[in-house]
């Protein structure tokens, strides 16, 4: 969330931000309002402290009985509106609290301007599209062919928008995790984590899943516990209301973790196949990191992710997040988008579109402020919120979209990248005989 602090003092730079990501300005007079509400429900009952305190001291020294009695009458009377005030100014926190949250972060200055995705800025473009003398095909034409997954039993155990991988499909997927994890902690220095996947509404609330993303998560109300849909969740909580010891930042994690959404309303053609699906499999990367440096960690950041898919031999684009297109939380983003050979383009004008793959966000104080996440700069000094920064590296249905779409052969087999043949224990996925 947005420090309070801010939003008194330089209220028409919040307008502008919020302006800048198309929400509402005026969203800022209701905190405003309710600010000022707190303030003087607050100074009516510091002031009634101050007297009950005030009357306190003066009934010990008192000259006689009845003077004595009289001030413990006036005391108990102002100590009478203690209470109304306080369940007041309860209300009135609570209240201000559910604004504060429902507010987006503010885009960095260096992010550009745009309404949405179409005015975002494309950075470079790696690797090569792959061409073909021959129609390529889509991941779930080749997958069916191959046998790596099953779509009608896992319609039977689950309904649509879940897939059943079976064989060399299920072996991909587990390979592809470990060689992932494997690369971050042992070339790119993260510390590798397993979090639980069921997760409390303190820590949905503390990444801004919450109240935003509610109808998109899945909850369960009798342990009021959510399934996580990003390991970002989780991850970043780890160190909720902790205050970080000296020296310890920047704290780098990797995880995998099982996600889950609802994907309510979606429909069309990527609900066909692994686009669009309500769980899936990730590899997820958590930077804690002083706010000094934390433009340059989601550069490393960016570039460990982009890593994965160097190795792996597949076409890249890096996508720069206009301030329209940012999510509420994020004050800079980078997209990593892949290409996917057979996938059929936004409006069907042939095969091949682009796919993202990875958001790399730089969130600076805002989830710290909202999960309590402090550290110490230096010996004796206050603590200060830290900057927290994630990004896929990355998600598992895209990625095996890509690999089966882009490495397709004439005779309907797909060619695997050097980095997994030996994990994978073939060079080549094909048609069972």
């Amino acid at each position: 969330m947005l420090a309070l602090n801010l939003i008194r003092n330089e209220p028409d730079r919040v307008r502008a931000g919020l302006a800048a990501k198309g929400e509402p300005p005026d969203a800022l007079d209701a905190v405003l309002e309710h600010d000022e509400q707190r303030r003087a429900v607050l100074g009516e009952l510091e002031e009634l402290r101050r007297q009950v305190n005030e009357i306190s001291r003066q009934i010990g020294p008192a000259p006689d009985q009845e003077t004595r009695q009289q001030l413990i009458a006036r005391s108990k009377e102002a100590s009478a509106g203690i209470g109304p005030l306080e369940k007041q100014l309860a209300t009135a926190e609570t209240a201000l609290n559910e604004l504060l949250l429902a507010i987006p972060n503010l885009p960095h200055e260096s992010v550009p301007p745009g309404k949405d995705e179409h005015d975002n800025v494309e950075i470079r473009r790696v690797g090569n599209i792959p061409e073909f003398d021959f129609d390529p095909l889509g991941h779930v034409e080749i997958a069916e062919a191959l046998g790596l997954f099953d779509t009608e039993r896992a319609a039977k155990l689950s309904g649509s928008g879940f897939w059943l991988h079976r064989g060399l499909g299920a072996k991909l997927q587990r390979v592809l995790i470990n060689w992932m994890l494997d690369l971050h902690t042992s070339r790119h220095g993260y510390t590798e984590v397993y979090p639980p996947a069921l997760i409390r509404s303190d820590a949905m609330t503390g990444t801004g899943h919450l109240p935003k993303f509610a109808n998109d998560s899945y909850h369960i109300e009798s342990d009021d516990l959510w399934l996580a849909p990003t390991a970002e969740v989780p991850v970043t909580n780890i160190h909720r209301n902790e205050i970080l010891p000296l020296g310890s930042l920047p704290i780098n994690y990797a995880a995998y973790t099982p996600c889950f959404r609802r994907e309510a309303g979606a429909a069309g053609t990527e609900t066909r196949g692994l686009l669009r699906v309500h769980q899936f499999d990730k590899v997820e990367l958590v930077k804690f990191v002083e706010p000094a440096t934390s433009y340059d960690e989601q550069l490393k950041l960016l570039a460990n992710a982009e890593a994965v898919l160097q190795e792996l031999e597949l076409p890249y684009r890096v996508i720069e997040l206009c301030a329209g297109d940012l999510s509420g939380a994020a004050a800079k983003c980078f997209d990593i988008e892949l290409w996917a050979a057979g996938t059929p383009g936004p409006s069907d004008t042939g095969p091949g579109r682009w796919l993202e793959i990875s958001s790399v966000s730089n969130f600076e104080d805002y989830q710290a402020r909202r999960a309590g996440i402090r550290y110490r700069p230096e010996k004796g000094a206050r603590p200060r919120f830290a900057h927290t920064l994630n990004g896929s590296g990355v998600a598992l249905p895209r990625l095996i979209v890509a690999l089966l779409e882009n490495n397709q052969q004439p005779d309907g087999s797909v060619a695997i990248p050097k980095v997994l043949h030996a994990p994978l224990g073939t060079d080549r996925l094909q048609i069972p005989t």
